[in-house]
């Protein structure tokens, strides 16, 4: 009987620390279809991102210690030689879904540098409060700078160069 009640307590407590490592179900639904807008046939970056765990387990992404929630994404392509500054066809390519922008409520660190990214920066890209890093230069991304881009309150670092953006900047 007391070998029974050790079994069910270590079940419990696996149980317990299984939910709390696991990603949030909201942030975990918003990198699969982030995974699923891209596609990224070289390296195999997306293939670690199988279970539940993101926060542990998905290649590029970090989650805040405290609250559990997707904090990080950094997908940078293959570097790029300093000398050809040409890039070496290693990449992700696609757009970035809006689900982005308005499902991550504590990210701080967005860096997709060195891809091939296309297609417009999420309009509501400055809902993100707490970005520090909004890092994707040298990608395709085309149309202008969302306006809402100047609510990014936190925002320390901002690189969109090497794109083919147009427009004002806000």
């Amino acid at each position: 009987m007391g070998s029974m009640k050790v079994f069910l307590a270590t079940l419990v407590t696996l149980a317990v620390s299984f939910s709390v490592n696991a990603c949030p179900l909201a942030d975990q639904a918003v990198l699969l279809a982030f995974k699923a807008a891209l596609n990224e046939p070289y390296l195999s970056i997306f293939s670690s991102w199988p279970g539940n765990d993101c926060c542990s387990n998905w290649y590029g992404v970090s989650c805040d210690p405290t609250t559990g929630r997707v904090a990080d994404i950094v997908l940078r392509g293959e570097l790029r030689t300093p000398f050809l500054k040409k890039p070496t066809g290693q990449a992700i390519f696609g757009e970035i879904p809006a689900c982005i922008s308005s499902s991550l409520p504590i990210l701080r660190i967005f860096d997709l540098v060195g891809n091939q990214i296309s297609g417009k920066i999420p309009a509501d890209i400055g809902s993100l409060g707490w970005l520090t890093i909004l890092n994707l230069t040298d990608n395709k991304l085309t149309g202008g700078i969302p306006p809402s881009i100047v609510n990014l309150g936190s925002l320390m670092h901002l690189d969109l160069s090497n794109n083919k953006l147009a427009g004002e900047i806000p």
